[in-house]
């Protein structure tokens, strides 16, 4: 009989967590975290991607859109960790220090075609052209404190072209 009390306040307990969870996701995602075209500043330090970049509690997250707004990989950095949020069509082709993107085994890495695509004081993003035709992803922490500069001109970062 006595357990019988206690559940009432385990799942109380529980629904609060999720709750302070779901709110700070929920911050996030309200600025337009997941949509192709956010109501945030164009990043990018490429003419081929869009990168976005959002802040709440402490915690940046950042997404990445292909040149016609499809969403290929999100994720949250705080203090020099990565979380790899699980949107995107390439959500399993992003590498972090914390996890390994997974690859075909055959596809070779285009390197000669990888490029910076946002590149901030504490993080940058690159994209890898493979040979089977997918790209990686790959967030780590900047080498550099220089940031390149943001698209500024609305019409020219969404007119960026291949």
């Amino acid at each position: 009989m006595a357990m019988i009390k206690f559940l009432p306040r385990r799942a109380l307990f529980a629904g609060l967590v999720v709750m302070g969870l779901s709110a700070s996701a929920a911050a996030a995602t309200s600025t337009g975290l997941g949509q192709a075209w956010p109501n945030a500043q164009d990043v990018s330090a490429s003419t081929h991607w869009h990168v976005y970049t959002f802040a709440n509690n402490g915690v940046q997250y950042f997404q990445v859109n292909d040149f016609y707004g499809n969403l290929r990989v999100a994720f949250a950095s705080v203090n020099g960790q990565f979380l790899v949020l699980p949107m995107g069509r390439d959500a399993q082709r992003l590498s972090t220090p914390q996890q390994t993107a997974s690859t075909s085994s055959t596809a070779v890495p285009l390197t000669s075609y990888a490029e910076t695509i946002y590149q901030g004081s504490d993080v940058q993003v690159l994209a890898t052209p493979m040979s089977d035709g997918t790209t990686t992803f790959t967030a780590e922490p900047s080498t550099t404190n220089a940031t390149v500069a943001p698209c500024n001109d609305p019409v020219e970062c969404s007119s960026h072209s291949p």
